[in-house]
């Protein structure tokens, strides 16, 4: 893995705002790629409020999509929106009716804040509430503004205390650490269950510690890119790796369907008329070669000759697809055993063709999910818990996931458009960049 950076550009000169300033500096978005430094006035924390320095902000995918497009998806930013939401930072204020903090508590932000009075919200499900406003997101009208800004006042029920030895860097992807959580909560792994997980970005690797934490014998971590799958591997991650062929090639084993119902592979007859038959060709092309990377990804894990039995079906009991390509889903469905589960985790293509006979006949569970709840406690204490031994499984350094660092809201242009590559120029991974206080 690259070194850890710290980015040499040297910032704007900013003009300086105390921490009882009503006053603050903000990295603001007005359209694609045009990001703008800003003042903005900020008031007193309110009633149940805190007001928290922003010391470490990690830039999410989605972040860059907004950055790119002044879009993630199909949710359009219509107003300037500053970025961010993986932050941690330090209380400066208190307001009123507020208990249990203090100024200078070291706090990770939980973002995204529900009405807490709906019938979702009231079951504990409130990660899918209609009024929930996330920072950084342009689905709620007016936007919620992120946490580029200097200090930002926010609810002190979704303020997380810090233990000292947790770095704002750690603290920071709780949030990203969250959303692996969530997916391998919504998996009820049993112990000694098999996993796959397609895409090696900052959440495929915390869904597949996450998934080994959770007692899974062998976590398989598959992505195009060869470097996110070598310290996939090295650091601890996943049990094995597979780097996919750019584009998703045909292989020898790519021949064959899933048709009876143990689930494994018979070739295809001349002539058969089976669902798949019935898409286009192009369609049938891109299942075929996702029926070939499944196979070729099963084979590193599948057991030698003389201990396979014919009674045991091929695949692994989950899939977590973090891309949201639809060619990893068709990957993931046929490499998922029947009576398995897929976790659809990653946000990506909104409308997909999936073969769905290979789910339905087979009693594949397809779940989604949708960032998470109820996780942030969890996080703090598996952070807590690093260093100290005593388990099987230990979660690897968050901190070491910092590949590159910046310095100051100034450089947060530069942060962009290196968070948006695989490497940078000199060749060194790009995997989660940060920018710091």
């Amino acid at each position: 893995m690259a070194p850890s950076a710290m980015a040499d550009v040297t910032p704007m000169q900013l003009p300086l705002h105390s921490k009882h300033s009503n006053k603050v500096n903000a990295s603001v978005l007005h359209g694609p790629q045009d990001l703008r430094l800003e003042v903005r006035n900020i008031a007193e924390p309110g009633t149940g409020e805190l007001q928290v320095a922003i010391k470490s902000t990690g830039i999410c995918g989605s972040d860059v999509s907004y950055y790119k497009k002044f879009a993630n998806g199909d949710l359009c930013a219509c107003a300037p929106l500053s970025l961010g939401h993986e932050s941690s930072g330090t209380v400066v204020a208190i307001g009123p009716q507020v208990s249990g903090f203090r100024v200078g508590d070291r706090v990770a932000l939980e973002v995204g804040i529900p009405c807490g009075q709906c019938g979702i919200c009231r079951k504990g499900r409130y990660n899918l509430c209609k009024k929930m406003r996330f920072r950084s997101s342009a689905k709620s009208v007016p936007h919620f503004q992120g946490t580029l800004q200097e200090r930002i006042n926010h609810p002190a029920v979704w303020c997380h205390k810090l233990p000292d030895h947790v770095s704002f860097e750690a603290a920071a992807l709780l949030e990203p650490l969250s959303v692996a959580i969530h997916a391998v909560n919504r998996a009820s792994l049993a112990s000694g269950s098999t996993a796959l997980v397609l895409g090696a970005g900052t959440v495929g690797l915390l869904t597949a510690a996450m998934a080994r934490q959770s007692g899974c014998t062998s976590v398989t971590i598959a992505d195009v890119d060869g470097g996110r799958v070598d310290y996939a591997i090295k650091k601890g991650f996943a049990t094995h790796g597979f780097i996919v062929p750019r584009p998703l090639h045909t292989s020898s084993s790519s021949s064959s369907i899933f048709t009876n119902s143990s689930g494994t592979s018979t070739p295809l007859e001349p002539g058969a008329m089976t669902p798949e038959s019935m898409f286009p060709p192009s369609v049938q092309e891109q299942l075929e070669s996702a029926k070939g990377l499944a196979s070729d990804i099963l084979a590193l894990t599948r057991l030698p000759w003389g201990l396979q039995s014919d009674d045991e079906d091929e695949g692994v009991d989950v899939t977590f697809e973090c891309t949201g390509k639809e060619a990893c889903m068709h990957a993931g469905l046929y490499a998922t055993r029947p009576g398995g589960k897929v976790i659809m985790v990653g946000m990506g293509t909104p409308i997909q063709t999936l073969p769905m006979s290979a789910a339905h006949l087979r009693e594949v569970d397809i779940l989604g999910i949708f960032r998470y709840a109820n996780t942030y406690g969890t996080g703090i204490r598996l952070l807590s818990a690093q260093g100290y031994g005593g388990a099987s499984f230990s979660l690897p350094s968050l901190d070491d996931m910092v590949t590159h660092r910046f310095r100051g809201l100034a450089a947060a242009k530069h942060a962009f458009e290196l968070a948006g590559r695989t490497v940078d120029d000199n060749g060194n991974l790009v995997l989660k960049v940060v920018i710091e206080a």
